[in-house]
């Protein structure tokens, strides 16, 4: 969602250390660049006053004018100035003093409201919550079908009654709560095409009898300044706590994400940042600001592998790496569990300055695919004693695996190269194991 805002921020930076000292116009010059970029990205036109209002205020004090690196410390300004807007500190969930807490999830249809609530419940279970789904949006029977859908797939009851009132369910649904020792309830409630009074009317009375510690609105980033306007009018009526918004993985220009907080007042707790099940983070504010100037984000890719690596198994692979017996075997594994953190295009974007030392180069996900088919279709001797691959084992193994014999020679010469990579990466005790980028192309 970022590219286009993080390339011209980079390229604005790059002006600025290039300079030894800075003079009233370029501080003015670069302020006008980043307000152009802002803008461009569709962030509110008040917000990106009042955010350079502050950086300017800033920029123009003694700390900038004697620093030996003016141009670091504009950037080092600008980021905080950034995180400040988009919220400041992570907003945690509320923390009832006695069980459950009751999360009222709130939203327009196509906001993605209903698989929000559910990547909530997986999200929480993982963190050793008990979850209860409620589905109170009866007017939509295929919402009931989803959610039940979804609850399966991740392990969470889901409390339903089609033939209910909303209100009289949530009660009902809080009460079975308590006997199951059930300690976070999720009510996903009725959405509509628009914000009107039949709506409101509804979530009113659902929240009062729920009585919800959390008001959470789900809206669709990509819908841009849109998004800001429909949590606006949910928050006359409604008691919003916390943002959710949903879509943040794609091609929207991110005016939503870096504008909601400061013009509604309501922090952004989640981001939903991809289609799968997992796919929803914390919002941390400094993260965000650090990922938007190209600056990386370690500690989320660190959670991520941490969630996602069987520590024995990533141990295991350390070892072998550093007595030299890595094989394809141990790389298909590791492979495998990198690919459950999501997106790889979305992890590299979390390395400090990758996006601008890839450049053009795409990592697509498919063509990581036939690399995996590619390894499965070797026999596992050839796995462990890769060198033993010869011509007519390389057709073979292109036929099996869909392939070219040339992809699967690629792939070879990434392995060996890999190899070497993951020696150092192993003597440096890196927390990840490290992995090649088979796939990577450019773009044309």
């Amino acid at each position: 969602m970022f590219d286009n805002l993080t390339s011209r921020f980079g390229d604005v930076f790059a002006t600025l250390r290039s300079k030894g000292r800075l003079s009233e116009s370029d501080i003015d010059a670069t302020l006008r660049d980043v307000r152009l970029a802002l803008l461009e990205a569709d962030v509110n036109v008040s917000v990106v006053k009042t955010f350079l209002g502050r950086v300017k205020e800033r920029a123009g004090g003694q700390d900038v004018a004697k620093s030996l690196t003016p141009g670091q410390q504009i950037i080092k300004i600008v980021q905080e100035e950034l995180v400040t807007t988009l919220g400041g500190e992570t907003a945690e969930l509320a923390r009832p003093s006695a069980p459950p807490l009751v999360i009222l999830m709130v939203g327009l249809q196509g906001s993605g409201k209903t698989t929000t609530a559910a990547k909530l419940a997986a999200h929480l279970k993982s963190k050793g919550r008990r979850p209860l789904l409620v589905a109170a949006d009866l007017q939509r029977p295929a919402a009931i079908d989803q959610l039940e859908t979804l609850g399966k797939r991740i392990g969470v009851p889901v409390f339903v009654d089609r033939k209910g009132k909303p209100a009289k369910l949530v009660k009902t649904s809080l009460k079975q709560a308590r006997l199951d020792s059930n300690n976070v309830v999720i009510v996903d409630t009725a959405g509509r095409s628009q914000i009107d009074a039949e709506l409101m009317r509804e979530l009113n009375t659902v929240q009062k009898v729920a009585e919800p510690h959390e008001v959470l609105l789900v809206v669709d980033a990509m819908t841009g300044q849109e998004a800001v306007n429909v949590a606006t009018g949910f928050m006359e009526h409604t008691d919003l706590t916390g943002l959710v918004l949903t879509k943040i993985d794609g091609d929207a220009r991110g005016g939503a994400a870096i504008s909601a907080r400061e013009v509604t007042g309501v922090p952004i707790k989640f981001v939903g940042t991809g289609e799968g099940i997992k796919d929803l983070d914390s919002f941390h504010p400094d993260r965000m600001a650090s990922r938007i100037l190209g600056m990386g984000d370690v500690m989320s890719l660190i959670e991520k592998a941490e969630e996602t690596f069987d520590q024995a198994s990533a141990e295991k692979a350390v070892k072998k790496l550093q007595k030299g017996s890595f094989d394809l075997e141990d790389f298909l594994q590791q492979f495998q569990q990198l690919r459950k953190m999501g997106p790889l295009q979305s992890l590299v974007k979390m390395l400090p300055g990758a996006g601008q030392a890839l450049g053009d180069v795409e990592i697509n996900d498919k063509d990581l695919g036939r690399v995996e088919a590619i390894i499965r279709s070797m026999t596992p001797a050839e796995r462990h004693n890769p060198r033993i691959i010869n011509g007519s084992r390389k057709r073979r193994i292109a036929q099996g695996s869909g392939t070219k014999p040339q992809d699967v020679n690629r792939l070879l010469k990434q392995f060996a190269e890999s190899q070497k990579m993951m020696k150092s990466l192993a003597s440096g005790r890196s927390p990840i194991p490290g992995m090649p980028m088979p796939g990577g192309r450019r773009r044309k």
